[in-house]
């Protein structure tokens, strides 16, 4: 009979919560260690679930065979990895760190290179979609970015966690097609917000409008998903916070203008999820960007 790798996950927040409930649901033995200025309340769940908890995350490294990171942005990942107490100062040549965080393609690869120097260990850049049902179901779309030895080595994890894993390039390519990922996402978020502001305002069913969309052009995964959340205001508890969203759109221009492009529909919703934070939102569900839209009379 085969025995589960160890694995380790760092940062459990909404993301990493479910990743480790998937993980422990399918009988892998995990070790988890969040911030201590972070919600331990999650860490105190998932080890009631049967996940253990490490000192930092260098005691961590040091007692598993495949590291998952699940972090908030670049410094949080430079902070867990290369920290006084980090991944470095207990990885070894023989493991990968799996990041799942939604970081910068350029500070992946700047981190990739420092820790392979650093102690030989693999990097696989590996963001994720479909947010923590996603995760605790198994069906995560994975976007990865790495070596093919170090995806290999990964696999099976990446598996578990994900219905459609690909390797789409080498390191910060992940991470690429994450910040393409978000995009989409952002626009369509602000998108179903008008949409839902309209339907209200020309006093139609806001409910029926995926039905009456659906096998059209405009019908969509996040139309028959998100919008029936966002219309009957089911902000609570978040799927995906206001904060993070902006944060990712924020880091969708910053990519933009290292390439040279400008993207106006991008700039529109970063300063709708930017407006929406400066009014108290930033710890409310994403779907709160309809609280926006109000009607307008002459």
């Amino acid at each position: 009979m085969s025995v589960s790798p160890q694995l380790g996950v760092i940062g459990i927040g909404l993301m990493g919560e479910a990743i480790v409930e998937r993980l422990l649901s399918l009988g892998y033995p995990v070790t988890v260690w969040n911030r201590p200025e972070d919600m331990q309340a999650r860490v105190e769940r998932v080890v009631a679930r049967g996940a253990v908890a490490a000192a930092s995350p260098a005691a961590l490294a040091g007692s598993v065979e495949l590291i998952l990171l699940c972090v908030l942005h670049d410094k949080a990942v430079e902070s867990c990895v290369f920290g006084e107490q980090g991944v470095v100062h207990g990885a070894r040549d023989d493991q990968v760190l799996v990041d799942h965080s939604t970081i910068s393609p350029a500070a992946t690869r700047a981190f990739a290179e420092r820790l392979r120097e650093a102690c030989g260990c693999g990097w696989v850049d590996a963001p994720v979609s479909g947010g923590p049902p996603g995760a605790r179901d198994g069906v995560l779309a994975i976007m990865a970015g790495g070596e093919k030895a170090d995806i290999g080595r990964a696999q099976p994890v990446l598996d578990a966690l994900g219905g459609n894993v690909n390797h789409v390039g080498p390191v910060g390519s992940g991470q690429t097609v994450k910040v393409i990922n978000q995009l989409i996402c952002g626009i369509n978020f602000v998108q179903l917000a008008e949409a839902a502001a309209l339907t209200e305002a020309a006093a139609l069913d806001t409910a029926g409008l995926p039905q009456w969309l659906a096998g059209g052009y405009a019908d969509s995964e996040m139309l028959r998903r998100v919008y029936p959340r966002m219309v009957a205001r089911e902000f609570e508890p978040p799927a995906g916070l206001v904060s993070q969203m902006l944060k990712d759109l924020e880091a969708v221009l910053q990519h933009a203008r290292e390439l040279g492009l400008d993207l106006p529909l991008a700039r529109t919703a970063t300063e709708r999820y930017r407006a929406l934070a400066a009014a108290g939102a930033a710890n409310r569900d994403t779907t709160a960007v309809l609280e926006l839209y109000r009607p307008t009379r002459n």
